[in-house]
């Protein structure tokens, strides 16, 4: 019965001060509703960046040109990859199930009476399966289109639209690549782009072999993927790859390669660890607003406990106990913390959710972000409530009856 006594009390306390209960939530409400939008952000960049590295597929090594060196000086010029580059390391690296060159040119792509500069990349059937590509309409050209020399073109998802033509009506209709006709004969499934330089989406692919001979007219390839056969074999394969580079790169012991190879393993843990820094970054500014918000309730229940300096004497001299005078001031300051709590998840879901859909940002709100704000609104409350509560426990009945 004391404790819904005490309860009750302080609801009423709360409701008797309507604006200054809520202006002193105002801060809890704030800070709880930072921390649920700025970890809904960095947990669902976090998640944009792991689906992104997906979509470039797994047990992929990247190889690049890089830089060549004379005398210990590094030139301007970037060293150039070949078709026979990426022959020679499907042929003499153990671990290598495939090799996906790439030779990419923006090119005149015209329809109709519709032109487009797009992305035109000659690449080989298996860096579609490797790069987690699926087809919506259509199909992907044959490893015998690619040693025939066969003029047929593969749209990336956003093409079509490029061209204002229905994905599945495009199929079989010609599209003329530098003036050459290309027979469309199938439609990707979207990608997203993926960094701010590219949009997979927004490309043009083609038999690897009508690139060099056709439309690009060089053996020049801007990268060369390398799907390994297992995970555990990463390091060993990389090894393999820069061993066959440097041989046909006729690069002497010891000097530095005129290549770079990515894993893209390593290139997520870095993203992973550069988001989960971020979100711990932004979390601690929010629990920063929160622990401000803490502070306000602590000055707002000493100025209750002055105003009410009287109505404690009262009741200390009708039998009211010490700990029921302290659990009854504690009570509001958790009530006030709580209850702001709960308001600050519902505006901080309702920032996460406004700025997916008006600013494209990546969010999402996790039970743990919403579990974690709660528990914080608590401690927040006991910690900030206590020292207003043990003032007015330890006020003397007597001093206190004469206050006015």
């Amino acid at each position: 019965m004391l404790l819904i006594e005490i309860w009750k009390v302080a609801l009423e306390a709360i409701r008797v001060n309507k604006l200054r209960s809520f202006l002193t939530m105002l801060g809890i409400i704030i800070g709880v509703g930072a921390v649920i939008t700025m970890i809904a952000l960095g947990t669902g960049a976090k998640r944009a960046v792991q689906a992104s590295l997906a979509a470039l597929g797994t047990n992929i090594l990247t190889v690049t040109p890089g830089q060549s060196f004379m005398r210990g000086v590094a030139s301007d010029q970037r060293v150039s990859l070949t078709v026979d580059d990426a022959n020679e390391i499907q042929r003499a690296a153990r671990h290598v199930v495939a090799v996906m060159p790439e030779m990419s040119r923006q090119l005149q792509v015209k329809k109709g009476n519709r032109n487009a500069n797009i992305s035109i990349t000659g690449t080989v059937p298996e860096y579609f399966p490797n790069r987690s590509y699926t087809i919506t309409a259509g199909r992907a050209f044959t490893s015998g289109d690619d040693e025939s020399r066969r003029r047929h073109a593969l749209l990336g998802a956003a093409v079509p639209d490029m061209f204002e033509s229905n994905p599945v009506a495009l199929i079989g209709q010609q599209i003329q690549i530098r003036g050459i006709p290309f027979e469309i004969i199938g439609v990707l499934s979207p990608k997203g782009a993926q960094s701010s330089f590219m949009n997979p989406d927004e490309q043009i692919f083609i038999p690897l072999q009508t690139a060099r001979f056709r439309t690009h007219g060089t053996d020049r390839v801007r990268s060369i993927g390398v799907k390994v056969d297992d995970a555990l074999n990463m390091n060993v394969a990389m090894i393999e790859v820069e061993r066959v580079l440097r041989r046909t790169h006729k690069i002497r012991p010891g000097a530095a390669g005129d290549f770079l190879i990515r894993d893209q393993t390593e290139l997520q843990q870095t993203f992973a660890e550069t988001t989960e820094t971020f979100s711990f970054l932004l979390a601690w500014i929010a629990i920063v607003s929160l622990v401000v918000g803490g502070i306000g309730i602590m000055n707002i229940m000493l100025v209750s406990v002055t105003e009410r300096t009287r109505e404690i004497g009262i009741r200390k001299a009708l039998g009211a106990t010490r700990s029921a005078i302290l659990l009854q001031f504690l009570t509001e300051a958790l009530v006030l913390c709580l209850v702001g709590g709960a308001i600050g998840v519902l505006v901080g879901a309702g920032a996460a959710q406004a700025l997916a859909k008006w600013a494209n940002w990546n969010t999402l709100i996790s039970p743990f972000a919403v579990a974690l704000a709660f528990l914080f609104s608590f401690v927040v409350g006991l910690f900030f409530g206590i020292w207003p509560a043990r003032r007015a426990a330890g006020l003397d009945p007597i001093v206190s009856l004469r206050y006015e």
